[in-house]
């Protein structure tokens, strides 16, 4: 289980979001494009938009690493996160902002290795995750699975406007 807190677009604690121990990483949570159930988009906040991100982050952790427990993907998420207010775990935010790159690419110990950093890639490493570009960096995630989403949604509505199943004759 993962606790998801809220981060507003300036990439600061959102006054709508819970604060305590249980919060484990945060993602954008205010004015968040999604669809309706009528398929027109629709602006929201709330930290059920954040908690839908880090799910999806969640997915493609596992998509690209089906073999790994449950336990192992949320410490993925937890350890590249962008740290965000004091250093290190804090109540507003966790471990920080989650960060889907390095989340998929990093060099992650598993639990129980951990070392007192994660290698992140070169393009990351080399001074990119300061926390001016975490909003830029959870925008382009939250980019990534609307993306997603509105593929699937296209797809699903592809393949009921289909032919109809065939009729049986008696």
């Amino acid at each position: 289980m993962i606790a998801v807190g809220g981060i507003d677009r300036l990439g600061e604690h959102a006054s709508i979001s819970v604060l305590g121990p249980e919060v484990d990483v945060v993602a954008p949570a205010v004015d968040i494009y999604s669809t309706s159930y009528r398929g027109k988009y629709s602006k929201g906040t709330g930290t059920s938009s954040a908690t839908a991100i880090v799910a999806g982050a969640a997915a493609l952790i596992r998509s690209k690493y089906p073999n790994l427990p449950a336990q192992e993907v949320a410490h993925r998420l937890t350890a590249t996160a962008i740290d965000k207010g004091p250093p290190g775990r804090d109540d507003q935010y966790g471990y920080g902002v989650i960060d889907l790159v390095a989340a998929l690419t990093a060099d992650v110990p598993p639990l129980g290795f951990e070392t007192p950093s994660v290698t992140a890639p070169a393009s990351t490493a080399a001074g990119n995750r300061t926390n001016d570009n975490s909003t830029a960096r959870g925008l382009a995630t939250l980019g990534v699975l609307l993306a997603a989403g509105g593929g699937y949604l296209v797809w699903r509505r592809r393949r009921r406007g289909g032919d109809p199943p065939p009729r049986i004759s008696r």
